[in-house]
């Protein structure tokens, strides 16, 4: 079911954050656009405020991660992504060809991949566990369409 502006509101307060314009309008943009960049966020913000800053908009997705409100990830070799999947220990696949990013349960139970064989005395409360390879839609595409493996991976979403 699709989040209202309402809803955005509930959750800023319900996260002691003050309800403002870039905040609702980032945490729409997240929603709609899940393992998006800073760049795609920026651009579909500015659908709504066209005015808005990009150092606004940064300083908005900090606020949003540190309240819990979202989640960045980082994946080797891309810019950092942001969705609003929390409070849950899921993890990614990504294609080494065109860089779309997908959401990935644990394999088995709650959170199996937080017991490690050796946590050195860590109080372990998240594993971030990344699966490398290619999506279904670069499999079957012509070799010499794909792109450089080695790029920043886009903001494609499956």
């Amino acid at each position: 079911m699709p989040r209202t502006t309402a809803d955005f509101e509930r959750m800023l307060r319900e996260a002691d954050l003050r309800v403002t314009r870039p905040r609702t309008a980032v945490l729409t943009a997240v929603h709609e656009h899940p393992h998006a960049g800073t760049d795609s966020i920026l651009e579909a913000v500015r659908e709504r405020l066209p005015k808005v800053s990009h150092q606004a908009v940064y300083d908005v997705l900090r606020a949003l991660t540190g309240a819990g409100l979202l989640r960045r990830i980082q994946p080797m070799g891309s810019v950092a992504r942001y969705e609003a999947r929390v409070g849950d220990n899921h993890h990614h696949v990504v294609c080494r060809s065109c860089g779309v990013i997908a959401d990935v349960d644990c394999a088995t139970g709650a959170a199996p991949c937080l017991s490690a064989s050796d946590g050195h005395g860590f109080a372990i409360d998240e594993a971030e566990v990344i699966y490398w390879g290619t999506c279904p839609d670069c499999s079957t595409s012509d070799p010499e369409q794909r792109t450089d493996p080695e790029r920043t991976p886009g903001d494609r979403q499956p």
